[in-house]
């Protein structure tokens, strides 16, 4: 089975202006962690997450031993909040962005998405045109189903 028989293909998508707020709004309405941030021609730019908003709004850190040391400053997460309303998805989103094709198996899928640690993949064309999206959960209900079908071929 192939990734194209199981994304979905109407992809929730951010335009690279947007505002923060309004994209973390649609997050939450949506119930999902992240969307992908897509230019008026189709081509995949980045990837606006839940952790790219907690990462803008947490305040400086200070790097000991391999781990990060958060700094409680209220009055800093306060004005980065307020922020959220002025700044650019294309300022706050990801560039580095873990894709696949449409003809990618289920396993290559699932291997990537393990390997790379993220709960979906955008399905891109060469051009990085975004075709479609697929979720863990999407490949974790289709696995049995191509488990059955070679089972009876």
């Amino acid at each position: 089975m192939k990734i194209k028989e199981i994304m979905i293909r109407d992809v929730i998508s951010l335009k690279p202006d947007d505002r923060g707020q309004e994209a973390l709004d649609l997050l939450f309405k949506s119930k999902i962690s992240g969307l992908p941030v897509i230019d008026e021609g189709g081509k995949l730019l980045g990837m606006f997450t839940e952790k790219s908003v907690l990462s803008y709004i947490l305040p400086s850190y200070v790097e000991k031993v391999g781990r990060f040391i958060y700094q409680d400053n209220p009055k800093a997460i306060s004005r980065k909040l307020t922020e959220l309303k002025v700044v650019k998805v294309s300022q706050l989103m990801r560039r580095e962005v873990i894709t696949t094709s449409e003809e990618a198996s289920l396993t290559e899928a699932a291997r990537l998405m393990l390997t790379q640690k993220v709960r979906r993949l955008l399905v891109v064309d060469k051009e990085k045109k975004v075709l479609g999206i697929v979720a863990r959960c999407d490949i974790l209900k289709a696995i049995p189903k191509e488990a059955e079908m070679s089972s009876t071929s």
